[in-house]
């Protein structure tokens, strides 16, 4: 019965403890920098991602997952067993749907 509420409480302190610890150091480093006389735009220097960027990562790799899952019911009515077919043929085409949108991102990048 303790399970149930302990587990919940202690993952999402864990995330929030993570992204605390995450941000104040962030700040402190910055604040330091501009102690320093560092210059305002040095934060500004990072790449900046849309969301269409987002959106098109996260739409290959579901299309990636979705032809694995085709490709492992394939497999397994071919005889393989279902443990490996699914899994492997998922994590094949889902990191495939990574690696068309890592290209494809570079390519509206450049122009």
């Amino acid at each position: 019965m303790q399970e149930e509420i302990l587990i919940p409480l202690i993952i999402f302190s864990t995330i929030f403890g993570v992204a605390y610890v995450y941000l104040t150091t962030r700040n402190k480093e910055r604040l330091a920098l501009i102690e320093r006389g560092a210059d305002a735009s040095l934060f500004n220097s990072g790449k900046k991602r849309g969301l269409g960027s987002i959106v098109l990562n996260l739409a290959l790799l579901a299309i990636g997952i979705g032809i694995g899952v085709l490709v492992g019911a394939g497999l397994e009515q071919g005889g393989m067993h279902a443990d490996v077919s699914y899994p492997a043929s998922i994590f094949i085409f889902g990191g495939l749907g990574l690696v068309v949108s890592f290209f494809v991102d570079r390519k509206l990048e450049k122009e």
